[in-house]
Order: C-alpha cells, then sequence, then structure tokens
C-alpha cells in the first residue's frame, strides 16, 4: 500500500513542477513592479549609472585618467605603471552591459503595441527610441573601443551574430567583430537622427536633451566620432563624416551633454564624492608642463588656472568651493607620473590637486561636447584653421577662462596641422580619459606624453637623483596600453566565445592593437 502511496505521490509531484514550469514567466512576476514604468525615470537613472562608474576613482583615476597623463597617483603608482586592478575592467563591462538593457528596455517600451500607447504619455515613442538608440551606440562605442570584439546588440539589426541582452544567449553571447560593431553603430546613429520629430524627447523630466533638436545634433556628433575614428578601416566610414556633418553637428556649448549632478552630499558628482574621503590623485606633471608651455609648440595656457588649484592649497579648500586661483605659472607642478610608489609621498606634497572646477559637487561630466566636434570638423576639413580656433575658444569659455585671456592665447596659436589640432583636441578633452585614450591610439596625438622607458623629472630628489626612468609593469608594452584584459567572469562563463574573440583580436593581451589603431 506505501509502495502505491508513494508512486502516485510521485507522478502528482511531476504533474505538479510540469505544470509549474508551464507557467514559469506568469508566476515569476515581481508583484510591486509596474506594468507602466516612467520610461525618463529608466532613461536618467542608466545615464547617472554609467557616469558614477565610467568617471569615478576607479574604472577612470585608476585605469584611463592616469594613462593619458590627465592624472598621477600621489602613492599608488602601481596603476599609473598599468598594472590597473582587473576589477576596475570588469566594472567598466559589467556596468556597460546592465545600462545598455535598461536602453533596450525603453526601446521595447515603446515598441510594443502593449505599452507604446502608454508611454506616448512620457514623449513621442519615435523620439524615446532615438534617444534609447543613440545611448546604447555611445555605451557599445566604448566597449568596442576598450576590449575589441564584444558581445552586441543592435535594435535595427538581425545580424546572428548580435546576440548581447537577449535571453536565449544571456550568458554565453557570441562576440561581434568589431568591424561589425562599428558599421552597425554608424547606421544606428543615422537611423536614430532621421527617425527624430521635432519637439521635446521626454515631456517631462529630462535632464540630458531638453529638446529633440539637441538630441539630433549630439547622435551626429556622435557618428562623426565614431566615422572618425574607424575612417580608412571600415567602409561607409568617410561617407559617415560628410553625412553627419550636413546632418547638423554641435555648433555652440549649449549644445554640450553630460549628466550634471546635484549641488548637494546626497547625489555629488562621482570624483567630488570620492576625494571626500580620498586624497589619491593630482594633475599630472607632464600635462601641467604642457599648459605651461614647456612641452609641445604653445605658450602658457590659461586653462591650467582653471584646472589644477595652486601647490600648498588644502584639500577642506576645495571642497568647500573657496580655493584660491592663482595665475602664477609658478604655483604649478603637476605629480611626477610613472614614478615608483616608495617615491610617491616624498613628491605629493609639491603637486597639485584639480581644481574647484572639477572637484565640484554639480560637476557636469560629459558624453560629449561642443569643442570636440569642432576638431572633429576641422580634421575632416584638412585641419581647419577656422574650426581649431572655434574648438580651443569653446573649451576655454566651457572652463571660465576670462575673455582677454582667450582672446591673447588664440592670438599665439600656431598654425592649424594634424600636431598642434590633435594636441589641442586632447588639452580640451580633459577629464575625458575614454576618449582620449583611443585618439591617442588612433593618432599617436598628444606628442606630449611620457613614454616607459623614457626619462622623467622629480619635483625634489628622491634618493639623491633628479630623475628617473619610467617603466612599464606590463612585460611588452612601450607605450600606451593597446586595451584592457577581458572581465575574468567572461573568461570563465563563455569560454568558448571568449577564446574565438581573443583568437579573432590577436590576443587577450594589453598590447593588442584594435582595427582602427594605427599608431
Amino acid at each position: 500500500m506505501k509502495k502505491i502511496i508513494y508512486i502516485i505521490s510521485a507522478v502528482t509531484m511531476l504533474f505538479s513542477i510540469n505544470s509549474c514550469a508551464d507557467r514559469f514567466e506568469e508566476i515569476d512576476v515581481n508583484p510591486n513592479q509596474t506594468k507602466n514604468p516612467l520610461s525618463y525615470g529608466i532613461f536618467n537613472s542608466a545615464n547617472k549609472e554609467y557616469m558614477d562608474e565610467m568617471r569615478g576613482s576607479f574604472s577612470s583615476g585608476r585605469v584611463a585618467l592616469p594613462w593619458v597623463q590627465y592624472s598621477a597617483q600621489r602613492a599608488y603608482t602601481d596603476e599609473d605603471r598599468y598594472a590597473y586592478r582587473i576589477t576596475s575592467g570588469a566594472t567598466i563591462w559589467s556596468v556597460s552591459y546592465r545600462v545598455a538593457q535598461d536602453y533596450k528596455q525603453i526601446i521595447e517600451l515603446n515598441t510594443n503595441p502593449a505599452t507604446k500607447g502608454a508611454m506616448s504619455a512620457y514623449g513621442p515613442n519615435e523620439n524615446q527610441i532615438a534617444a534609447a538608440r543613440t545611448m546604447l551606440a555611445y555605451v557599445f562605442l566604448n566597449l568596442a573601443d576598450t576590449y575589441g570584439d564584444v558581445p552586441y546588440y543592435s535594435y535595427g539589426n538581425a545580424d546572428p551574430d548580435f546576440q548581447a541582452l537577449s535571453i536565449n544567449t544571456e550568458l554565453q553571447p557570441k562576440f561581434a567583430t568589431q568591424a561589425k560593431i562599428y558599421a552597425d553603430i554608424m547606421k544606428e546613429l543615422k537611423e536614430s537622427s532621421m527617425m527624430i520629430v521635432p519637439g521635446k524627447v521626454f515631456t517631462s523630466g529630462d535632464v540630458l536633451f531638453g529638446s529633440s533638436a539637441k538630441l539630433k545634433k549630439f547622435a551626429n556628433s556622435l557618428r562623426l566620432r565614431v566615422a572618425t575614428r574607424v575612417k580608412g578601416v571600415v567602409p561607409g566610414a568617410e561617407a559617415a563624416i560628410t553625412e553627419s556633418i550636413a546632418s547638423g553637428v554641435m555648433t555652440s556649448n549649449a549644445d554640450n551633454v553630460g549628466v550634471m549632478y546635484e549641488d548637494n552630499l546626497v547625489n555629488p558628482s562621482p570624483m567630488y564624492r570620492d576625494f571626500r574621503t580620498r586624497s589619491d590623485f593630482a594633475i599630472n606633471k607632464t600635462f601641467v608642463q604642457l599648459l605651461k608651455g614647456q612641452r609641445g609648440n604653445f605658450g602658457l595656457d590659461p586653462r591650467l588656472f582653471q584646472y589644477a588649484t595652486p601647490v600648498g592649497v588644502t584639500k577642506a579648500l576645495i571642497l568647500a568651493g573657496t580655493s584660491p586661483v592663482s595665475t602664477n605659472p609658478a604655483d604649478f607642478n603637476g605629480m611626477p607620473y610613472g614614478i615608483a610608489s616608495s617615491a610617491g609621498p616624498s613628491q605629493a606634497s609639491t603637486a597639485n590637486f584639480f581644481s574647484k572646477n572639477v572637484y565640484k559637487k554639480d560637476y557636469k561630466e560629459m558624453f560629449m561636447e561642443y569643442s570636440e566636434v569642432e576638431f572633429l570638423v576641422s580634421e575632416a576639413n584638412g585641419w581647419s584653421q577656422a574650426n581649431y580656433m572655434n574648438g580651443v575658444k569653446a573649451s576655454m569659455e566651457k572652463w571660465g577662462v576670462p575673455a582677454a585671456s582667450i582672446t591673447a592665447f588664440i592670438a599665439t596659436l600656431p598654425a592649424a596641422t594634424k600636431e598642434t589640432v590633435l594636441n589641442q583636441k586632447y588639452v580640451a578633452l580633459f577629464m575625458q580619459p575614454y576618449e582620449a585614450w583611443a585618439e591617442y591610439r588612433r593618432t599617436g596625438y598628444p606628442n606630449t606624453l611620457l613614454l616607459p622607458g623614457q626619462t622623467g623629472t622629480y619635483n625634489v630628489p628622491y634618493e639623491g637623483s633628479t630623475t628617473y626612468t619610467f617603466t612599464s609593469l606590463i612585460d611588452g608594452l612601450t607605450d600606451l596600453p593597446a586595451r584592457l584584459f577581458y572581465p575574468t567572469s567572461t573568461q570563465s562563463l563563455n569560454r568558448v566565445n571568449y577564446e574565438a574573440a581573443s583568437t579573432s583580436i590577436g590576443g587577450d593581451k594589453m598590447s593588442t592593437k584594435l582595427i582602427w589603431d594605427k599608431n
């Protein structure tokens, strides 16, 4: 009898399990989840989450920010010498795919017949989709620029190699090739720009664009950036440069696009937040030398006084926004870059913190700004003098340089050439290190950086020496790193596709060049 009961119970349980499995999607629903979320809330949250990580002390301050020599660490200098924390690279990877999923959700909410009507109350469906597609392009551009081949998602392309963000391949997506990714990003940005309708992007809560006209300029300007990156490498890039400029790019600093943080301690900018408890970073000595006219072929750049705090000013004054401003070049040394960690403390007291314009609660972290566009257009126009001067002026105005100082500096600018335009572009990209890193790899500029094997100078003698040799801690690197390692989690969970991608790009090494890296 017991045997019969056990058999009946087992059969009953089996049918129950099958029934639950058949109804899993119906049962596995969060009862507190709204059916019609605020699309602009998802959008703003994704933008902020991305910037919180990409411009914070670890993913930026201990990776690209020192590598392009905007900053130098005052104590723990191993990362300046390229031995970055693998967790920093993993954070870049994970936050990128998290926010990409959010942007995809906005598209789905605005295309699904069951929800698009409700979503239209928050703004035209077309504009919300265009905004999400544009931000997806931005995020995947940075991923490809940082790693090479990566899992990729496209709204408008059903290529079977584009498997990211899919529930069917969530843990083991294929890695799309760089050529496919860049080509599709250019296509996505073109289509995004073309689908925008006049009016607002979001009817309320739009803290990024404010108008569809600004979104359109951003999409076209970002397309210009991508196309310039891959011209001569990915077919169609040259045509995309011409088309994006003709379609309307940024024309003033009013068109700058970035996340504005709040003037409080609840939601301050990521660098300010971290500076409250840590004092790791100083402005880089090579960058200070460039701004002082000691490197390169420019004179004293008044942005030095906007970018850095005079030596000896306390952290408390910077955090309070009351630190003094000096226009005396002698007050600025910078932190020697590429030194041994043991030498750091001896140099820190003579180095300069970033200024109160950087370390401020309501700092605006840029996705893209007008000055960059002028330098891109200068390049497209054969190193145009007018666009070059416009780019320098726009950067100085953004940073609050006095008008008379702007006029005087521009009057002394050397003629526009590849070298002068790209070196000034580097100065203007201050605190946007991943774009500056990509540009260095593409062009070899700025040509003012201290590279492994070269000799640097201490601010004060250390162990009886006034100079040191910059030594990379990564074997084989004699220049800036060409890319980051793929995250270890990806290597473990997606081994087959990781190995295929590693082979495709030429090896998962920091020295493996991307397809557009011609430096």
